[in-house]
């Protein structure tokens, strides 16, 4: 597959690059600055600002799947929507928060007594960006929303899949790498089970 990667130079992006080409996909990697995007056979680096409205489609073009890999509060949902519209592209996959994820029924992660206010805004927009795609009628769209902890860590392709509730590991922390949520990432490219809906990894 023609797998382009928005964002292509962050931690989350640059392991969904590696994962998608490691699997034999060409890979188009879009960022400000291209020599921070991963290098390697199947991988293709492009200088890009997503944020430009007029240029997104041309950066997406020919692609059969568009991973947005982007913090939220950097980017406006209308541009990109529109811009994977404009460029045709099959279906369009988000690196989503777990913001919006229910701690509890009924209560957002987001609106826990004891979430960072440092990180309100950007969970904020990430479920905004997530209420919109709700309301798209057209667009083959997927979220995917990592465990509260999102970082480094290894590769071990053990974890279990949720839909909106935060999971929370038997040692209760609720936990993702970002190589295992690149494994996530493209096993939905791949093999689609979460179209049009939102769904979490965690181990």
């Amino acid at each position: 597959m023609k797998v382009t990667v928005l964002g292509a130079s962050g931690r989350a992006g640059s392991e969904i690059v590696k994962e998608l080409a490691r699997r034999g996909h060409q890979v188009t990697g879009v960022a400000r600055n291209a020599a921070r995007i991963p290098t390697g056979d199947g991988i293709a680096a492009v200088s890009g600002d997503v944020n430009d409205a007029a240029a997104l489609p041309g950066l997406l073009k020919d692609a059969d799947a568009a991973v947005s890999a982007i913090m939220f509060t950097d980017t406006d949902p209308e541009t990109l929507i529109a811009g994977v519209k404009a460029a045709g592209v099959p279906r369009y996959l988000v690196v989503g928060g777990a913001g919006s994820l229910e701690a509890a029924p009924g209560l957002k992660v987001l609106d826990a007594p004891d979430f960072p206010e440092i990180y309100k805004a950007e969970a904020s927009a990430g479920g905004r960006f997530l209420d919109r795609l709700r309301q798209e009628a057209d667009l083959d769209w997927t979220f995917l929303s990592p465990s509260a902890l999102f970082d480094g860590g290894t590769r071990t392709g053990q974890f279990r899949l949720g839909g909106d509730a935060l999971l929370v590991g038997a040692d209760g922390r609720s936990a993702i790498s970002f190589p295992d949520y690149a494994i996530a990432m493209a096993d939905e490219i791949e093999a689609p089970k979460h179209r049009r809906q939102r769904f979490t990894v965690g181990y």
